[in-house]
């Protein structure tokens, strides 16, 4: 059978850095194996579902490169892909385990469900189902539902059985029914939880390996349990370690996490956020910039973490300038688009290279445009020590110097060494700071060849004068 994997967001917001990073190992691991890679919208939560959201998800995952063989845009005969559109086939399943006398009626409310769980934690034991409606009549059933109550469905579990199963991230798993409890199938509304119809679709979809995080790790045994009733095959499960934010908490936007939105509009290119996400909670033995045929390639599940994977807003910029410096330079104009049009014609080739070599974000951009084509230079504390502790003399013969060397800076340079009896860091890091306002940057004779002479001027004579 070939390998299929899935990623089946819920459409309540924008996918944030851990579904990202979800999707990615589902599609790295698919592609390693030439399989396919599934997207399935588990939409059942009616109130928080959007049409935008799900808009939002598809335009990001397309923009990350984790194209979908299967799914919305991409039927292959099992659809449809929203599980709001799937009820009808869950309700046969029902019927199914109803015909099986596995199932049972529940009329608990959820405040008792709640009094039955605090006074089993009080006793030290599980919070589970205490079974209380295991066994009522049909004459009792059909009063309750008569009085108008509307009962929950749920699953019977034989409570002196384990489940067993092989995880593939962390290896063998085995559960005692007594601890898990009966557990819900259908909302009192009628509609599928997550537990049911995740497990359903997985197998009536084909996916033969779920990548998931750990905090699904207790579902498996009850969806398995679902599964094997039903005679319906199951996937491999394997529950991947969760990503914690830098105090050591459970990421969320408070201590890191970013939409892909948020990361697409500060300008991080895909590659950058994929070589990252792969490395996180992932040990690759190659610790070069790789493409996501690469990623796929040396992708293993021997190599997925079963420790917390702490998220990195350093590393991940480490990738991004990684990326950036092997952007053409027609990519580069795709990315910063919107500020081409400010750069002189004759210097855009030249401005290129020097972007690609010296930016991580377009926003970067910004500062180098003021440096080399406008007024109003800015200097930070560090660069403006630099001024004031130069003599003004300097700039004023750098002034003078201007004129017989023109933007030649090699020139410009030996004239201020011999007028100033200057070498080394006093000679040139005045002129850095004078003229870009930084005190470290690409090579002066490229900056200066795109500068307007006119500006050069005045940035040295009101270096003279303060």
């Amino acid at each position: 059978m070939n390998t299929k994997t899935r990623f089946c967001p819920s459409p309540t917001g924008f996918i944030h850095t851990g579904n990202i990073r979800t999707a990615l190992f589902n599609v790295l691991y698919a592609r390693h194996h030439q399989g396919e890679f599934l997207l399935r919208i588990e939409d059942t939560d009616l109130e928080r579902s959007e049409d935008r959201y799900t808009e939002s998800l598809m335009r990001d995952l397309k923009w990350l490169g984790y194209d979908w063989q299967e799914g919305p845009e991409k039927d292959q005969g099992r659809g449809p892909y929203w599980q709001s559109q799937r009820q009808a086939i869950y309700d046969d399943y029902y019927h199914q385990l109803e015909e099986k006398k596995l199932v049972y009626p529940c009329f608990c409310s959820p405040d008792e469900l709640a009094l039955s769980r605090k006074i089993q934690r009080a006793a030290n034991k599980p919070p589970r189902y205490a079974g209380t409606c295991t066994q009522l009549t049909q004459a009792e059933i059909e009063a309750k539902i008569a009085e108008g109550l509307k009962p929950t469905l749920r699953f019977s579990l034989k409570h002196e059985e384990a489940i067993e199963f092989v995880d593939l991230v962390r290896g063998p798993q085995r559960f005692q029914t007594k601890d898990i409890g009966d557990f819900i199938i259908r909302r009192a509304d009628g509609t599928s939880p997550f537990m049911f119809c995740n497990a359903i679709d997985d197998s009536l979809m084909g996916v033969t390996h779920a990548l998931r995080g750990e905090d699904h790790l207790t579902n498996t045994p009850c969806q398995l349990a679902i599964l094997k009733a039903l005679g319906l095959r199951a996937p491999q499960y394997g529950h991947v370690s969760l990503i914690t934010g830098n105090d050591g908490s459970p990421l969320s936007k408070r201590n890191g996490s970013l939409s892909v939105q948020e990361l697409r509009a500060t300008g991080y290119l895909p590659l950058a956020i994929n070589n990252y996400l792969a490395r996180l909670g992932h040990h690759y033995s190659n610790d070069a910039f790789m493409t996501m045929d690469e990623l796929s390639a040396q992708f293993k599940t021997e190599g997925l973490s079963r420790s917390p994977a702490r998220f990195d807003a350093d590393q991940l910029n480490f990738w991004q300038k990684e990326a950036v410096q092997r952007l053409t330079e027609a990519e580069l104009w795709e990315w910063i688009s919107e500020l081409r049009p400010e750069i002189p014609a004759q210097h855009q080739a030249v401005f290129a290279k020097l972007m690609i070599a010296n930016i991580c974000f377009p926003a970067e951009v910004v500062t180098w445009l003021t440096i080399l084509f406008k007024e109003g230079l800015s200097y930070e504390a560090e660069a403006q020590a630099v001024l004031n502790a130069t003599d003004k003399n300097f700039f004023k013969e750098a002034l003078n110097a201007l004129e017989k060397t023109g933007k030649d800076y090699r020139k410009l340079v030996e004239h201020l060494q011999q007028s100033c009896g200057l070498k080394g860091k006093a000679l040139y890091q005045p002129l850095r700071v004078v003229l870009t306002g930084q005190l470290h940057g690409p090579e002066m004779a490229t900056l200066m060849e795109m500068m307007d002479i006119k500006l050069i001027e005045k940035r040295l004579n009101k270096a003279s004068h303060v």
